[in-house]
């Protein structure tokens, strides 16, 4: 499980949507979300590459025996966990968030990120993380057009998830310390059915929002970076799960 996996910044499907049509507002909107949500994983893989690559980087956050990553230093520890407490922090205190701090907030998990990311790259082969790139990325693609086309209301669906996505949470921290693999490959499984279907819910759940904000512009800010922050941690665990079955590790 992913220690940056909560999608904590959700909230309450807007209640009073009747007209669901795609019109070109709501397709503009959309259009930022995803623009967004495509900067920042470029943002994200650019920060993993460098860190990984450049050894007085690798060395502040990782313990390495020759290529091989055997543990994290202090500061890896709080980077492993930082985008994990900024979520936290954001679900307390960010109440009437405004477009800046919101997307203070969007950027600021996106670079945290992008840094234990590097992880990945220090385990896994380049061609395995990079085939299960694109296959996350067809797989998120699909799951977002389920979610952006389908007529049925995914409302409770996506409050079952999110209480599972809670039960995941609190596994995954219980396994960072039990080390169980037996426990680590339940938690990959369940993962991604979770994240697939939040991937649907989040994408409906945006299009409802749209219509419910009625235009306006500073809401609509908000609701674009909290969307797209929304849906990369969908895209980021999704991936990362995909990774445990399908990556080819370096050692």
């Amino acid at each position: 499980m992913s220690d940056f996996n909560p999608n904590i910044v959700r909230n309450v499907t807007p209640a009073g949507v009747a007209d669901m049509s795609v019109d070109v507002g709501l397709r503009r909107f959309m259009l930022g979300v995803y623009n967004k949500l495509a900067l920042g994983l470029v943002l994200s893989g650019v920060l993993a590459f460098l860190t990984a690559s450049y050894p007085p980087v690798r060395d502040l956050f990782f313990v390495m025996q020759g290529e091989r990553l055997i543990g994290f230093t202090g500061l890896g520890v709080l980077m492993r966990w930082g985008p994990l407490l900024m979520l936290l922090v954001a679900m307390f205190a960010m109440r009437n968030p405004s477009p800046r701090s919101s997307g203070i907030l969007y950027w600021a998990v996106v670079s945290a990120i992008g840094l234990i990311a590097s992880t990945w790259l220090l385990i896994y082969n380049l061609g395995s993380v990079a085939s299960t790139f694109f296959i996350t990325a067809t797989a998120f693609g699909a799951l977002s057009l389920v979610g952006y086309t389908t007529k049925k209301d995914l409302t409770g669906f996506g409050s079952f998830l999110i209480m599972g996505l809670w039960g995941l949470i609190i596994a995954s921290v219980v396994n960072a310390f039990m080390h169980s693999n037996m426990m680590a490959f339940v938690i990959s499984g369940i993962g991604v059915l979770i994240f697939a279907g939040l991937t649907a819910y989040d994408t409906q759940r945006l299009k409802m929002t749209y219509y419910a904000l009625g235009g306006d512009q500073a809401s609509m800010g908000v609701a674009t970076n909290m969307g797209a922050l929304n849906l990369y941690l969908d895209f980021i665990n999704l991936f990362q799960f995909l990774l445990m079955f399908l990556g080819g590790r370096r050692n």
